[in-house]
């Protein structure tokens, strides 16, 4: 077999080799028990230091990936397991979903990586041709009407859905988060907060594939605490305003927020407030801090990876809560 090596790049030739063979695992050009070429081979055919394939052969045997037999060389190993993961878009946030679930996994599990973008050509292409290649299918579903038909292709013992309850059915294996009730009550939590402004906005624009009930538990919020309120779809209206605080599920608002609180000195926290939704690594740091309504997105791979690990059904929803910082 050929390997695909670009000694261009800037990755060590011995970590160039780990990535094909990885690689020809998720594509399936190899597969378990399937011979890998000798040391001499790679070594002759690639122009590479023999300690450059033996570091590269032994890193890979001790993830789990290949095993050596002596007098006859290195082969896949019986045990390699196969994963998908299927994101919508790899946003900051699901960067943290990523590793936490890679990071809970044991060696020997190879993880496939793969983005729809909401659009369903791509979801069908993506899970038509995974279909009966891998251990277990982890995915991100999305609003559209041809999305149950493609899940309803894939064993349901195999299939995990993620983060968003859409076309779920009741034997479905699921990780979630609730985007209505549990976002009234981390809202809830912040009342106080919310009291010392004269008007509340949420921006959701028309952009966004966040679910709409969050906008119905948020006029349901403002209803029950009798607080003035709107709701902007359009980005263009959205203009800050001094004593009124901000709810958006867009980071790209968030940026447009700041940038107006800076032209206008307006003090974020002080003369405007924000709540930000789904906590990033950097939203800690941003400015002296911005407020979130947030799951936990480590909580959420971890327990994706705990299904692939696992022989047990799992169906769990993972809890939203309020971070107050200085924005609000």
């Amino acid at each position: 077999m050929l390997f695909e090596l670009d000694f261009n790049s800037e990755i060590p030739k011995y970590q160039l080799l780990i990535n094909a063979v990885n690689d020809g695992l998720s594509n399936n050009t190899l597969t378990s028990g399937d011979a890998l070429p000798s040391v001499n081979s790679i070594c002759k055919d690639y122009n590479l230091s023999r300690d450059t394939v033996f570091k590269a052969y032994s890193i890979l045997k001790e993830n789990g990936v290949v095993e050596s037999v002596p007098n006859k060389g290195y082969f896949v190993a019986s045990n390699t397991r196969k994963v998908l993961l299927v994101l919508d878009t790899f946003k900051a946030y699901k960067e943290v979903v990523y590793h936490a679930f890679v990071n809970n996994l044991p060696k020997n599990v190879i993880v496939d990586v793969q983005f729809h973008h909401y659009n369903i050509n791509n979801f069908k292409t993506i899970l038509t041709n995974a279909k009966g290649k891998y251990f277990k299918y982890v995915v991100m579903p999305f609003n559209h009407k041809e999305v149950p038909s493609v899940l309803s292709e894939i064993d349901n013992e195999s299939l995990l859905l993620i983060d968003w309850n859409m076309y779920s059915k009741s034997s479905n294996n699921y990780v979630f988060q609730d985007f209505g009730k549990s976002f009234y009550t981390a809202l809830n939590e912040a009342v106080i907060r919310f009291k010392t402004y004269k008007k509340l906005v949420f921006a959701y624009p028309t952009f966004t594939n966040h679910p709409i009930e969050t906008v119905t538990y948020f006029k349901k919020f403002c209803e029950a605490n009798q607080f003035k309120y709107q709701v902007i779809t359009n980005p263009e209206e959205f203009k800050v305003a001094k004593g009124e605080a901000y709810i958006s599920v867009s980071d790209r608002i968030l940026g447009e927020f700041l940038e107006q609180c800076r032209s206008k000195n307006l003090e974020p926290g002080k003369d405007v407030g924000f709540l930000s939704y789904n906590e990033t690594p950097m939203k800690p740091f941003i400015y002296k801090g911005i407020s979130v309504i947030s799951t936990d997105f480590k909580q959420m791979g971890a327990r994706a990876a705990q299904f692939v690990t696992t022989k047990e059904s799992l169906q769990t929803y993972i809890p939203t809560k309020l971070i107050l910082r200085e924005s609000l």
